[in-house]
């Protein structure tokens, strides 16, 4: 008998994957949670029926949300991931040879403990000694660290349950005062195809807080669309004039000093959903 996994990503829409194996379900007092191996992705976590991660992709997410802002800021020391509990960014974070700390904070630990034992490839850097991991409510952690971090990361899930206070305008405020006065923030903001509406506010919102806002984008083939979105708001560094001769060489997949310059050249459609 074949197992699919379907994720509905939109009423109309949906991504089908076969399963070889199914490795973990659960219920948290946040979500549920399944760890399910597919034939097409490898390894992949499901949250709330979503797609978060998968073997297969991820480099491409995980890289995006992290090098552009660490590569923009001029010498990135202490950095925050705010959600990602499969600790892709905190992975990409350690790369940058001048960051010193990386804290963690995601709401449901168990989906870090998860990611430790399903998959190492991608939470491998949660026991670097730079790094911190604390479980508790993001927006709440902001609130409480004022004037500290250089870079901020908003890796979170979609906007429904616990996510959605991670998409609202006080949170971004809370995250201007909880940067220095040279930092950088930046949040995945889903499909310029699915989600126009989402994308224009959060725009519009970062935008009347940060001095310099910018959207980029990249393809990753098990998100809706297969087309995903990030806002940065920066105090002080455009990523535009970012030397490319400066950045650092990665040990990457998907980012290149080329492609930070060239993600920030949207399809027309997309400049018009910031207008």
């Amino acid at each position: 008998m074949e197992l699919w996994y379907t994720e509905y990503q939109t009423k109309n829409v949906g991504i089908t994957c076969k399963i070889k194996k199914t490795y973990h379900t659960e219920k948290t007092q946040y979500q549920d949670i399944a760890l399910i191996d597919t034939e097409q992705f490898g390894k992949m976590l499901v949250l709330d029926g979503t797609v978060q991660t998968t073997i297969e992709d991820e480099f491409v997410y995980h890289e995006m949300i992290s090098h552009i802002p660490l590569a923009t800021h001029k010498n990135p020391k202490k950095a925050l991931v705010i959600g990602g509990g499969d600790g892709g960014a905190i992975r990409e974070i350690i790369k940058h040879p001048s960051i010193e700390k990386a804290v963690l904070c995601e709401i449901d630990g168990r989906v870090i403990e998860i990611a430790k034992e399903h998959l190492p490839e991608i939470s491998c850097a949660l026991t670097d000694e730079r790094v911190e991991v604390i479980v508790d409510d993001g927006i709440k952690y902001v609130n409480q660290h004022k004037n500290e971090f250089d870079v901020i990361m908003v890796d979170s899930t979609d906007p429904v349950g616990p996510a959605v206070g991670l998409f609202a305008k006080e949170f971004y405020k809370a995250i201007y005062e909880s940067l220095k006065e040279d930092g950088i923030f930046v949040a995945q903001t889903e499909s310029p195809f699915f989600h126009k509406e989402l994308i224009k506010n959060v725009f519009s919102n970062v935008q009347s807080i940060f001095p310099i806002t910018r959207l980029y984008t990249c393809a990753i083939p098990t998100y809706p669309s297969g087309y995903w979105s990030f806002t940065m708001g920066s105090k002080k560094y455009d990523p535009l004039e970012t030397d490319l001769d400066s950045i650092p060489k990665l040990d990457t997949k998907y980012y290149c000093p080329q492609i930070h310059r060239a993600v920030f050249s949207l399809p027309k459609f997309v400049s018009d959903i910031i207008k």
